[in-house]
């Protein structure tokens, strides 16, 4: 006998995620089937509304009103009801003015379809940009202790006292001077003239932009224990910038400082944008046997990668953008172009340059997986002026080295061999002279 089903079978949101941040607030609704939805403001006060059609009132949706914290900078609170027959009204009370992005995910790892709601202020303050006024404004000053500019060195040379003692043969007088000097009856030497002084060298610090993988949605690899590779990288990042940080040649930016996703075309354009010396991509990966171990460091391929387990760590790396969520309507096709366009085979020489002194100071204290430095086509390492590392420091699906990622004294010993491994290059590549 057949049974007639319903035309519009209600849907359901299994799960309700918010990532806050200082950047951008992302909140995730996941669902077994696409979501049907529309998005509106309301002003004063500031309200972002959107009305889910179809669906069930859950729990999952429920609990989004409690996930919603005092210290978020962009949301207020949150507000969810039926608004009609088989459509939830979800209502966002804003802090302030804000330009979100709401977009659709399709089905990518472990996730279902994913609705994404990114509220980003409607006046974004850059943090790298802020960290680039820094150095704006402490340019052009003189590294030695005494260059401070006053009154003296500003106005004219005080002639007395620049004049050598009677007697001195500094300077040889004029014949005017000479003349005057012997109606007198005595020979005296005047003052030299002030000889032109060069402006003391002008150093600018090196700029190393640290990129802690994955975050947010995407957790990256898992280990046996739960430890969580997004959580180890940004550990070790920190600890990397703290470490370089006390050199005062350096400036470092981190492209995510907190638990947030940041797709991969975008960090290459903070380091762009920042115009840094260097480029460092922070891993701890997990391989299809748990038996994989060591530390690996891999620059940009234009051709092949150099392993089949590199090109399988990189596919799986490029894999991100679909599982943390992308808004493909606003990537930058500009930047792709040029990133093909280029060719990048100076960037791939520096890049390994630095990657084997880097490589060199892990092999110290930790197992290497391979003795070289590898290639293969990371997407995060295609910013075609910059030169860009990709360091795995350890397979996080190797149970004892698991266990290593998560003690803080191996982590630190981590931040310190990379950062002697990005001492060693610029002591011989110096930083590039800009205006």
């Amino acid at each position: 006998m057949f049974v007639a089903q319903p035309a519009h079978a209600a849907s359901k949101v299994n799960s309700t995620r918010v990532w806050p941040a200082n950047e951008y607030t992302r909140v995730t609704f996941e669902s077994p089937a696409a979501l049907k939805y529309q998005t509106f403001f309301v002003k004063d006060p500031e309200r972002l509304v959107i009305d889910i059609e179809n669906i069930e009132m859950g729990p999952a949706l429920k609990e989004l009103v409690d996930k919603i914290g005092k210290d978020d900078p962009f949301i207020q609170s949150v507000r969810v009801g039926i608004n009609r027959p088989n459509v939830v009204r979800i209502v966002l009370d804003l802090k302030a003015e804000v330009k979100p992005q709401v977009f659709a995910v399709p089905p990518a790892g472990e996730f279902q379809h994913r609705l994404m709601l990114d509220i980003y202020p409607a006046k974004p303050v850059d943090p790298m940009l802020a960290l680039l006024n820094d150095d704006v404004a402490g340019f052009g000053r003189d590294i030695s202790s005494n260059s401070a500019p006053n009154s003296a060195t500003n106005s004219a040379p005080d002639k007395a006292k620049l004049a050598p003692p009677t007697g001195t043969t500094s300077g040889a007088p004029t014949a005017s001077e000479a003349s005057s000097a012997a109606k007198d009856g005595k020979i005296t030497v005047p003052a030299p003239k002030v000889p032109y002084s060069p402006k003391p060298l002008q150093l600018r610090p090196f700029t190393v932009v640290l990129d802690p993988g994955h975050g947010g949605e995407d957790p990256g690899a898992i280990g046996r224990r739960g430890t969580r590779e997004k959580d180890i990288v940004l550990l070790i990042a920190k600890k990397l910038k703290e470490t370089l940080g006390e050199d005062a040649q350096y400036r470092v930016a981190l492209t995510r400082d907190a638990d947030f996703f940041v797709p991969l075309h975008m960090r290459v354009q903070r380091a762009r944008k920042l115009r840094a010396d260097l480029f460092v991509s922070l891993h701890a990966d997990a391989f299809v046997t748990p038996q994989a171990n060591g530390s690996s460091v891999f620059a940009l391929s234009e051709g092949g990668a150099t392993s089949t387990a590199a090109k399988w760590l990189a596919n799986k790396e490029n894999d991100a953008d679909l599982i943390g969520g992308v808004n493909l309507n606003v990537r930058d096709g500009n930047l792709a172009r040029t990133l093909l366009d280029l060719s990048q085979t100076a960037q791939i020489n520096d890049s390994l340059k630095v990657g084997k002194l880097v490589l060199a100071e892990l092999g110290e204290f930790s197992r290497l997986h391979k003795p070289h430095v590898e290639q293969a086509g990371f997407a995060v390492l295609k910013a075609p002026d910059i030169p860009s590392i990709l360091i795995e420091t350890a397979f996080i699906s190797n149970p004892d080295e698991e266990n290593k990622l998560r003690d803080p004294n191996y982590q630190d010993k981590l931040a310190e061999a990379i950062a002697d491994g990005v001492r060693g290059y610029f002591k011989k590549n110096p930083a590039l002279a800009r205006a």
